[in-house]
Protein backbone atom coordinates (compact mmCIF):
# COMPACT_ATOMS: atom_id res chain seq x y z
CA UNK A 1 0.00 0.00 0.00
CA UNK A 2 1.16 3.53 -0.22
CA UNK A 3 0.11 6.51 1.29
CA UNK A 4 -1.58 9.74 -0.65
CA UNK A 5 2.24 11.08 -0.79
CA UNK A 6 3.70 8.65 -2.25
CA UNK A 7 4.41 8.45 -6.41
CA UNK A 8 3.23 5.45 -8.29
CA UNK A 9 6.15 4.52 -10.70
CA UNK A 10 3.89 2.86 -14.34
CA UNK A 11 5.87 -0.48 -14.09
CA UNK A 12 5.33 -1.25 -10.34
CA UNK A 13 2.97 -4.30 -11.19
CA UNK A 14 5.48 -5.56 -13.43
CA UNK A 15 8.15 -5.41 -10.49
CA UNK A 16 5.57 -7.03 -7.69
CA UNK A 17 5.08 -9.24 -10.25
CA UNK A 18 8.47 -10.19 -11.01
CA UNK A 19 8.91 -10.60 -6.98
CA UNK A 20 10.08 -7.41 -6.28
CA UNK A 21 10.40 -6.53 -2.81
CA UNK A 22 9.10 -2.67 -2.66
CA UNK A 23 9.79 -0.27 -0.30
CA UNK A 24 9.49 3.38 -0.08
CA UNK A 25 12.41 5.51 -1.37
CA UNK A 26 12.42 9.28 -2.60
CA UNK A 27 8.57 9.46 -2.43
CA UNK A 28 8.03 6.25 -5.27
CA UNK A 29 7.46 2.57 -3.74
CA UNK A 30 10.20 1.07 -5.13
CA UNK A 31 11.91 -2.49 -5.61
CA UNK A 32 14.79 -3.05 -3.23
CA UNK A 33 15.80 -6.39 -4.32
CA UNK A 34 14.54 -9.37 -6.44
CA UNK A 35 16.41 -12.45 -6.11
CA UNK A 36 18.60 -11.06 -3.51
CA UNK A 37 21.39 -8.39 -3.58
CA UNK A 38 24.82 -10.39 -4.02
CA UNK A 39 22.84 -12.62 -7.26
CA UNK A 40 21.74 -9.04 -8.42
CA UNK A 41 25.01 -7.18 -8.04
CA UNK A 42 27.35 -9.91 -9.83
CA UNK A 43 25.08 -10.18 -12.94
CA UNK A 44 25.55 -7.23 -13.71
CA UNK A 45 28.91 -7.44 -12.91
CA UNK A 46 28.96 -11.08 -15.01
CA UNK A 47 26.23 -10.68 -17.18
CA UNK A 48 23.66 -7.69 -17.49
CA UNK A 49 20.46 -6.52 -15.88
CA UNK A 50 17.35 -3.76 -15.69
CA UNK A 51 16.91 -0.98 -13.27
CA UNK A 52 13.93 1.15 -13.13
CA UNK A 53 14.87 4.46 -12.28
CA UNK A 54 11.88 6.39 -12.83
CA UNK A 55 12.10 7.81 -10.03
CA UNK A 56 14.98 9.98 -11.20
CA UNK A 57 14.13 13.64 -11.89
CA UNK A 58 14.33 15.58 -15.42
CA UNK A 59 14.39 19.39 -16.08
CA UNK A 60 14.19 20.63 -19.29
CA UNK A 61 15.82 24.20 -20.83
CA UNK A 62 14.31 25.19 -24.00
CA UNK A 63 14.92 28.40 -26.20
CA UNK A 64 17.84 30.10 -27.38
CA UNK A 65 19.89 30.76 -23.97
CA UNK A 66 19.22 27.18 -23.12
CA UNK A 67 22.98 26.34 -23.17
CA UNK A 68 23.77 30.38 -21.94
CA UNK A 69 21.33 28.90 -18.54
CA UNK A 70 22.22 25.68 -17.62
CA UNK A 71 25.91 27.11 -17.61
CA UNK A 72 24.86 29.88 -14.67
CA UNK A 73 23.90 26.71 -12.83
CA UNK A 74 26.54 24.12 -13.00
CA UNK A 75 29.71 23.84 -12.55
CA UNK A 76 31.16 21.89 -15.52
CA UNK A 77 31.22 24.20 -18.52
CA UNK A 78 28.11 23.36 -20.93
CA UNK A 79 29.48 25.59 -23.51
CA UNK A 80 31.94 22.82 -24.42
CA UNK A 81 29.03 20.24 -24.99
CA UNK A 82 27.76 19.33 -28.49
CA UNK A 83 25.14 17.97 -29.59
CA UNK A 84 24.24 14.26 -28.15
CA UNK A 85 26.78 14.91 -25.10
CA UNK A 86 26.45 14.68 -21.21
CA UNK A 87 28.45 16.03 -18.67
CA UNK A 88 28.18 14.67 -15.04
CA UNK A 89 28.22 18.23 -13.09
CA UNK A 90 27.21 19.54 -9.71
CA UNK A 91 24.88 22.72 -8.69
CA UNK A 92 26.06 24.93 -5.72
CA UNK A 93 24.87 27.04 -3.28
CA UNK A 94 25.98 30.57 -3.13
CA UNK A 95 28.35 29.45 -0.05
CA UNK A 96 29.85 26.31 -2.22
CA UNK A 97 27.53 23.75 -0.78
CA UNK A 98 26.54 21.43 -3.43
CA UNK A 99 22.78 21.53 -4.01
CA UNK A 100 23.01 18.57 -6.08
CA UNK A 101 24.86 16.17 -8.83
CA UNK A 102 23.16 15.71 -12.23
CA UNK A 103 24.03 14.90 -15.63
CA UNK A 104 23.32 17.54 -18.07
CA UNK A 105 22.70 16.70 -22.10
CA UNK A 106 23.17 18.85 -24.90
CA UNK A 107 19.94 17.41 -27.04
CA UNK A 108 20.21 20.91 -29.57
CA UNK A 109 21.28 24.48 -29.27
CA UNK A 110 17.96 25.38 -27.58
CA UNK A 111 17.55 22.06 -25.95
CA UNK A 112 19.25 20.75 -22.44
CA UNK A 113 18.02 18.07 -20.32
CA UNK A 114 19.05 17.97 -16.70
CA UNK A 115 18.97 14.45 -15.31
CA UNK A 116 18.71 14.95 -11.70
CA UNK A 117 18.16 13.03 -8.25
CA UNK A 118 14.90 11.78 -7.08
CA UNK A 119 15.22 13.01 -3.66
CA UNK A 120 16.32 16.29 -4.57
CA UNK A 121 13.50 17.29 -6.87
CA UNK A 122 11.83 20.12 -5.35
CA UNK A 123 15.10 21.50 -4.11
CA UNK A 124 17.08 21.51 -7.31
CA UNK A 125 14.09 22.60 -9.29
CA UNK A 126 13.32 25.54 -7.06
CA UNK A 127 17.47 26.74 -7.34
CA UNK A 128 16.74 26.20 -10.88
CA UNK A 129 14.11 28.72 -11.15
CA UNK A 130 15.94 31.02 -8.99
CA UNK A 131 18.60 31.12 -10.89
CA UNK A 132 17.49 30.55 -14.66
CA UNK A 133 17.69 33.92 -16.71
CA UNK A 134 17.96 34.61 -20.68
CA UNK A 135 15.24 33.70 -22.87
CA UNK A 136 14.82 29.75 -21.71
CA UNK A 137 12.12 27.80 -20.58
CA UNK A 138 12.50 25.74 -17.75
CA UNK A 139 10.11 22.93 -17.15
CA UNK A 140 10.15 20.16 -14.63
CA UNK A 141 9.26 17.00 -16.34
CA UNK A 142 10.24 14.34 -13.68
CA UNK A 143 6.76 12.97 -14.66
CA UNK A 144 7.02 12.86 -18.82
CA UNK A 145 9.04 9.73 -18.42
CA UNK A 146 9.89 6.26 -17.52
CA UNK A 147 13.63 5.50 -16.99
CA UNK A 148 14.75 2.41 -17.50
CA UNK A 149 19.00 1.53 -17.46
CA UNK A 150 20.40 -1.79 -18.64
CA UNK A 151 24.10 -2.65 -17.42
CA UNK A 152 26.74 -5.30 -17.82
CA UNK A 153 29.10 -6.29 -19.96
CA UNK A 154 26.23 -7.61 -22.44
CA UNK A 155 24.15 -4.62 -22.55
CA UNK A 156 25.05 -3.77 -26.09
CA UNK A 157 24.09 -7.02 -27.27
CA UNK A 158 20.59 -7.36 -25.45
CA UNK A 159 19.29 -4.04 -26.48
CA UNK A 160 20.89 -3.83 -30.19
CA UNK A 161 18.48 -5.84 -32.21
CA UNK A 162 15.72 -3.76 -30.43
CA UNK A 163 17.00 -0.34 -31.19
CA UNK A 164 17.02 0.89 -34.59
CA UNK A 165 20.72 2.82 -34.56
CA UNK A 166 24.00 0.86 -34.29
CA UNK A 167 24.82 1.23 -30.18
CA UNK A 168 28.42 1.12 -31.42
CA UNK A 169 28.23 5.11 -32.07
CA UNK A 170 27.31 6.57 -28.87
CA UNK A 171 30.33 6.69 -27.21
CA UNK A 172 30.26 6.61 -23.57
CA UNK A 173 28.41 10.09 -21.99
CA UNK A 174 26.45 10.60 -25.36
CA UNK A 175 22.98 10.15 -26.58
CA UNK A 176 20.38 10.08 -29.05
CA UNK A 177 16.97 9.98 -30.37
CA UNK A 178 16.15 6.48 -31.67
CA UNK A 179 13.25 3.85 -32.34
CA UNK A 180 13.15 1.14 -29.71
CA UNK A 181 10.38 -1.40 -30.91
CA UNK A 182 8.85 1.34 -32.58
CA UNK A 183 8.76 3.97 -30.06
CA UNK A 184 10.84 7.43 -30.00
CA UNK A 185 13.18 7.12 -26.96
CA UNK A 186 16.36 8.87 -25.96
CA UNK A 187 19.48 6.88 -25.88
CA UNK A 188 21.91 7.51 -23.37
CA UNK A 189 25.48 5.38 -22.41
CA UNK A 190 26.41 6.30 -19.01
CA UNK A 191 25.64 4.65 -16.28
CA UNK A 192 25.73 4.53 -12.08
CA UNK A 193 27.60 0.57 -11.89
CA UNK A 194 30.69 1.02 -13.28
CA UNK A 195 29.84 -1.16 -16.03
CA UNK A 196 28.90 -0.49 -19.52
CA UNK A 197 25.48 0.16 -20.61
CA UNK A 198 22.62 2.26 -21.62
CA UNK A 199 19.62 4.54 -20.17
CA UNK A 200 16.33 4.62 -22.02
CA UNK A 201 14.21 8.11 -21.62
CA UNK A 202 10.62 6.84 -22.58
CA UNK A 203 6.98 8.57 -22.83
CA UNK A 204 4.98 6.29 -19.64
CA UNK A 205 2.62 5.59 -22.65
CA UNK A 206 5.35 3.33 -23.68
CA UNK A 207 7.46 1.90 -20.98
CA UNK A 208 5.44 -1.42 -19.99
CA UNK A 209 5.51 -2.13 -24.36
CA UNK A 210 9.35 -1.45 -24.03
CA UNK A 211 10.23 -2.96 -20.68
CA UNK A 212 8.16 -6.07 -21.59
CA UNK A 213 10.48 -6.44 -25.21
CA UNK A 214 13.44 -6.02 -23.13
CA UNK A 215 12.57 -8.64 -21.00
CA UNK A 216 12.09 -11.05 -23.31
CA UNK A 217 14.96 -10.51 -25.52
CA UNK A 218 16.79 -11.07 -22.10
CA UNK A 219 15.65 -14.51 -21.68
CA UNK A 220 18.82 -15.51 -23.87
CA UNK A 221 20.92 -13.48 -21.98
CA UNK A 222 19.61 -14.42 -18.35
CA UNK A 223 18.97 -10.98 -17.87
CA UNK A 224 17.89 -9.90 -14.18
CA UNK A 225 15.67 -7.56 -12.47
CA UNK A 226 18.19 -5.36 -10.32
CA UNK A 227 17.01 -3.35 -7.45
CA UNK A 228 18.00 -0.58 -5.28
CA UNK A 229 20.00 -2.66 -3.00
CA UNK A 230 22.35 -3.70 -5.44
CA UNK A 231 22.09 -0.63 -7.44
CA UNK A 232 23.90 1.23 -4.13
CA UNK A 233 26.43 -1.53 -3.83
CA UNK A 234 27.52 -1.43 -7.43
CA UNK A 235 27.91 2.49 -7.00
CA UNK A 236 29.92 1.98 -3.94
CA UNK A 237 32.41 -0.42 -5.56
CA UNK A 238 32.75 1.83 -8.22
CA UNK A 239 33.05 4.67 -5.84
CA UNK A 240 30.14 6.48 -7.29
CA UNK A 241 28.79 9.39 -4.51
CA UNK A 242 25.21 8.97 -3.36
CA UNK A 243 23.81 12.31 -2.75
CA UNK A 244 22.66 12.60 0.70
CA UNK A 245 25.26 10.47 1.88
CA UNK A 246 28.74 11.22 0.20
CA UNK A 247 27.60 14.97 -0.05
CA UNK A 248 25.12 17.38 0.93
CA UNK A 249 24.74 20.92 1.22
CA UNK A 250 27.34 20.67 3.70
CA UNK A 251 29.71 19.34 1.67
CA UNK A 252 31.55 21.29 -1.65
CA UNK A 253 32.63 19.44 -4.77
CA UNK A 254 36.48 20.16 -3.91
CA UNK A 255 36.70 17.80 -0.64
CA UNK A 256 34.37 15.29 -1.89
CA UNK A 257 36.49 14.43 -4.83
CA UNK A 258 34.60 16.16 -7.86
CA UNK A 259 36.86 19.42 -7.97
CA UNK A 260 37.15 17.92 -12.02
CA UNK A 261 33.35 18.85 -12.70
CA UNK A 262 34.40 22.25 -11.26
CA UNK A 263 35.50 24.67 -14.22
CA UNK A 264 36.93 28.15 -12.44
CA UNK A 265 38.12 29.47 -15.52
CA UNK A 266 34.91 29.28 -17.56
CA UNK A 267 33.24 32.58 -18.68
CA UNK A 268 30.15 32.49 -16.81
CA UNK A 269 29.95 33.24 -13.24
CA UNK A 270 28.16 30.20 -11.84
CA UNK A 271 26.83 29.76 -8.75
CA UNK A 272 28.74 29.29 -5.79
CA UNK A 273 32.18 30.03 -7.87
CA UNK A 274 33.48 33.06 -5.55
CA UNK A 275 32.93 30.76 -2.85
CA UNK A 276 35.28 27.52 -4.58
CA UNK A 277 37.54 29.88 -6.07
CA UNK A 278 38.14 30.79 -2.34
CA UNK A 279 38.55 27.15 -1.10
CA UNK A 280 40.54 26.13 -3.68
CA UNK A 281 43.07 28.95 -2.60
CA UNK A 282 42.66 28.26 1.09
CA UNK A 283 43.00 24.58 0.95
CA UNK A 284 40.02 21.72 1.79
CA UNK A 285 39.97 20.74 5.37
CA UNK A 286 39.20 17.34 4.68
CA UNK A 287 38.89 15.12 1.57
CA UNK A 288 37.17 11.79 0.89
CA UNK A 289 38.76 8.69 0.79
CA UNK A 290 37.73 4.98 0.32
CA UNK A 291 37.67 2.63 2.96
CA UNK A 292 38.42 -1.24 2.99
CA UNK A 293 37.74 -3.24 6.12
CA UNK A 294 40.79 -5.57 6.74
CA UNK A 295 38.85 -7.42 9.59
CA UNK A 296 35.66 -9.29 9.45
CA UNK A 297 32.62 -7.52 9.76
CA UNK A 298 30.78 -4.79 7.78
CA UNK A 299 31.33 -1.08 7.46
CA UNK A 300 27.97 1.27 7.91
CA UNK A 301 27.56 4.97 7.69
CA UNK A 302 28.52 7.13 10.43
CA UNK A 303 31.55 4.74 11.76
CA UNK A 304 34.53 7.04 13.43
CA UNK A 305 37.78 6.21 12.09
CA UNK A 306 41.15 6.71 14.15
CA UNK A 307 44.56 6.88 14.11
CA UNK A 308 45.68 6.18 17.42
CA UNK A 309 43.74 8.07 20.27
CA UNK A 310 42.60 10.94 17.26
CA UNK A 311 39.32 10.46 15.34
CA UNK A 312 40.22 11.29 11.71
CA UNK A 313 37.13 11.33 10.02
CA UNK A 314 33.66 9.46 9.82
CA UNK A 315 32.12 7.03 6.96
CA UNK A 316 29.62 8.56 4.36
CA UNK A 317 28.43 5.19 2.91
CA UNK A 318 29.66 1.80 3.86
CA UNK A 319 28.48 -2.08 3.06
CA UNK A 320 29.65 -5.37 1.89
CA UNK A 321 31.47 -5.62 -1.82
CA UNK A 322 29.80 -8.55 -3.83
CA UNK A 323 32.59 -8.72 -6.16
CA UNK A 324 35.54 -7.93 -4.08
CA UNK A 325 34.23 -10.26 -1.29
CA UNK A 326 35.52 -7.43 1.32
CA UNK A 327 33.56 -4.67 3.25
CA UNK A 328 34.26 -1.23 1.67
CA UNK A 329 33.18 2.14 2.07
CA UNK A 330 33.70 6.08 1.86
CA UNK A 331 34.88 8.86 4.63
CA UNK A 332 35.55 12.19 5.60
CA UNK A 333 39.64 12.00 6.72
CA UNK A 334 40.82 15.37 7.86
CA UNK A 335 43.69 16.63 5.61
CA UNK A 336 46.51 16.01 8.16
CA UNK A 337 45.82 12.47 7.68
CA UNK A 338 44.34 11.93 4.10
CA UNK A 339 47.38 11.06 2.91
CA UNK A 340 47.46 8.01 5.70
CA UNK A 341 46.96 4.50 4.05
CA UNK A 342 46.15 2.76 6.89
CA UNK A 343 43.65 3.65 10.07
CA UNK A 344 40.68 1.81 12.56
CA UNK A 345 37.14 2.10 12.48
CA UNK A 346 35.02 1.79 15.65
CA UNK A 347 32.72 -0.97 15.08
CA UNK A 348 30.30 -1.06 18.48
CA UNK A 349 33.14 -0.27 20.55
CA UNK A 350 35.23 -2.30 18.97
CA UNK A 351 38.78 -0.79 16.59
CA UNK A 352 39.31 -3.02 13.41
CA UNK A 353 42.39 -2.12 10.92
CA UNK A 354 41.63 -0.58 7.80
CA UNK A 355 43.04 0.69 4.37
CA UNK A 356 42.88 3.88 3.00
CA UNK A 357 42.46 4.55 -1.30
CA UNK A 358 42.25 7.62 -3.00
CA UNK A 359 41.26 4.91 -6.28
CA UNK A 360 37.72 3.48 -6.76
CA UNK A 361 37.54 -0.15 -5.24
CA UNK A 362 36.79 -1.77 -8.65
CA UNK A 363 37.15 -0.65 -12.58
CA UNK A 364 35.85 -2.92 -15.21
CA UNK A 365 38.46 -4.23 -17.64
CA UNK A 366 38.27 -1.93 -21.42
Amino acid sequence: MTDETTRTLVLEHRHIEMGGRMVPFAGYLMPIQFAGIKDEHLAVRNNVGIFDVSHMGEVEFRGPDAIAAIDRIVTNDATKLVDGQAMYTAMCKADGGIVDDLLVYRLASDHVLACINASRRVEDVAHMKAHTTGDVEMADRSDDYVQLAVQGPRAAALLQPLIDCDLGGIAYYNAKYAGVVGHRVLVSRTGYTGEDGFELYIAPEHGEAIFDAIVEAGKPFELQPIGLGARDTLRLEAKMLLYGNDMDETVNPLEAGIGWVVKLDKTSDFVGKTALRAIQSEGVKRRLRGVILEDRGVLRAHYPLFIGDQQIGELTSGGYAPTLEQSIGLAYVDIAHAGAESAEVEVRGKRLAVTLTKKAFYKRAD
